[in-house]
């Protein structure tokens, strides 16, 4: 096999800088911005872990009511595999590209990684949804936009385009997401953070219209809507009492379950260059869920909800969006490899996660060999950069 193409991974994370809002939100917010302080924490997660003096020294972002620590686990990049643990952790124990743009740059050179895009990492979360739990709504908007302009003037600015911008957005208010959407397009952003299951975080469906303004903005200005693992706040679960393997094991659920929303939406034929990234997620189950959608809506079409305006935005087999707007992102599904032929390899992505647990760097570039064994050189050009290029517009291999 010849060398392999350097990769692009459209799914890592940025742990944001402390001095993130301090700097690029407006003066008049800045006494009320979030903000780093150093304590103990005791718990070994950041749902249980509570400010102890005595307990691990760790790094908390406060902001409003909100007290978020920083854990090992979101930022595990060089940890030993057994030391990945819940704990707390501090800027000062952590890899420094978890934080720093020149510092990432150097640890994508280590892994035959030439562009990168990143996903909040810390209490913004998955899609921003940090801001939108926060009651101050004026300070919280003043702070989604302090956060994308660090993300395109600092973090991505001076990279010469290999660090890729991914924005967040209002999510309490479609028209001011679409606003946001089209202000950050104009500075040549074509990505943007979106929530798998909008409804768990008690927001509107896709089916509402009431995301219509936003759809609409990210089909004006071929904007892709990515949607990560987790950006719904919740993890598919097992028991009450399973351990977290469980959750860690069924994670793609959630993106299956999103994915076949959309279809049935009826949204990429309302918004025809609308395109949706599913992050994380893995591609093995997706030929069994086209199949199905498919059988469904041929079987019953009686009963399945597709009359009226659903039925005709719905007249053919919905399988055929998937292949016209949606991209899956796989790191380690040998058996999704296998389903190209039924998948398509124009619809796969790949991704590194760093600096997550499930990360593959710095050896992201021998998983990338082991995972297309066999598979010809112009599919894994596809996989490993060429379809990223295409889905975000990226000025590479131009």
């Amino acid at each position: 096999m010849s060398d392999i193409p350097k990769i692009i991974s459209v799914d890592d994370h940025l742990l944001e800088p402390p001095h993130m809002f301090e700097t690029w939100l407006p003066r008049k917010y800045r006494d009320r911005a979030p903000k780093v302080i150093r304590s103990g924490a005791s718990g070994d997660t950041w749902n249980s872990a509570v400010m102890d003096p005595d307990g691990r020294p760790t790094d908390w972002w406060i902001y409003d009511d909100l007290q978020f620590p920083l854990c090992r686990n979101l930022a595990a990049a060089g940890f030993d595999r057994d030391d990945m643990t819940m704990v707390g952790i501090t800027f000062d124990e952590m890899r420094p590209g978890c934080y720093q743009p020149e510092a990432r740059l150097a640890d994508m050179d280590l892994n035959w990684v030439e562009a990168s895009m990143s996903f909040p990492g810390s209490f913004p979360r998955f899609c921003g949804q940090g801001f939108l739990e926060r009651k101050d709504k004026e300070l919280a908007l003043a702070c989604v936009k302090a956060y994308n302009d660090f993300m395109v003037e600092e973090w991505c600015g001076d990279s010469g385009g290999r660090l890729i911008p991914l924005i967040i957005i209002p999510l309490w208010d479609p028209e001011l997401a679409a606003a946001e959407v089209r202000r950050n397009a104009a500075r040549g952003v074509h990505a943007v953070c979106f929530s798998e299951l909008p409804t768990r975080l008690g927001l509107p469906s896709i089916y509402s219209g009431e995301w219509d303004p936003f759809l609409a903005a990210c089909d004006e200005t071929n904007t892709v809507i990515n949607m990560h693992i987790g950006s719904s706040s919740m993890l598919p679960a097992g028991s009450p009492d399973a351990p977290v393997a469980v959750s860690a094991t069924l994670m793609f659920n959630n993106a299956m379950i999103s994915m076949t929303d959309w279809l049935f939406s009826g949204k990429f034929s309302q918004f025809p260059n609308l395109t949706l990234a599913y992050s994380e997620g893995q591609i093995g189950w997706i030929p069994y869920l086209l199949e199905r959608i498919d059988d469904v809506w041929f079987q019953h079409r009686a009963q399945g909800g597709f009359a009226g305006h659903r039925q005709e935005h719905i007249s053919e087999p919905p399988s055929r969006f998937f292949r016209e707007h949606v991209y899956g992102c796989f790191f380690r599904d040998r058996h999704g490899i296998e389903s190209l032929d039924k998948i398509g390899d124009d619809r796969v992505t790949f991704e590194v996660d760093y600096p997550h647990v499930d990360s593959s760097w710095p050896e992201s570039k021998d998983l990338a060999e082991k995972m297309l064994a066999g598979v010809d050189e112009q599919t894994r050009y596809q996989i490993l950069r060429g379809n990223a290029i295409r889905m975000l517009s990226l000025d590479l291999d131009s």
